[in-house]
């Protein structure tokens, strides 16, 4: 998908984007291949441990030890209500956050686990603005 394209998907419902795609005569997906699963797996990119900011490789680091987390939403379930992430079963996300220097809020930081946090099957999503957009974490 063109670079474009991509930025505006992400800032308008599916449905809207498609629409106008289709208007101005872009062709974005095969339509028969379409479904929410592969609009929320191809607007993720992913990022190595290498990319990612201090903050959220301490963030991850705590994941994986189990805590003890600074923030008391920490572990919480993520809903995944934009449907940004695969489907997935109520439950399966949990939401951490990376702190942000300089904030006094918990800012827009976010890193999602998928299945059970602790466990080598696990997987992480990283957000820098608040759910907007994600990129699945590469260990």
């Amino acid at each position: 998908m063109h670079a474009v394209t991509r930025v505006i998907h992400r800032l308008l419902p599916l449905p809207l984007f498609l629409v106008l795609c289709a208007l101005a005569g872009l062709a974005v997906w095969p339509l028969g291949s379409l479904s929410r699963e592969s609009v929320g797996a191809a607007q993720s990119e992913s990022i190595s441990l290498s990319e990612l900011p201090p903050e959220a490789v301490r963030t991850l680091e705590l994941i994986r030890r189990g805590g003890p987390f600074p923030f008391a939403k920490d572990g919480t379930v993520f809903g995944n209500r934009e449907r940004h992430l695969p489907r997935q079963p109520r439950g399966h996300y949990t939401e951490y956050t990376v702190k942000t220097p300089g904030t006094r809020s918990r800012g827009a930081r976010r890193i999602i686990a998928g299945g059970d946090a602790a466990s080598a099957s696990a997987e992480f999503w990283y957000t820098e603005d608040h759910y907007r957009s994600f990129r699945r974490i590469r260990e």
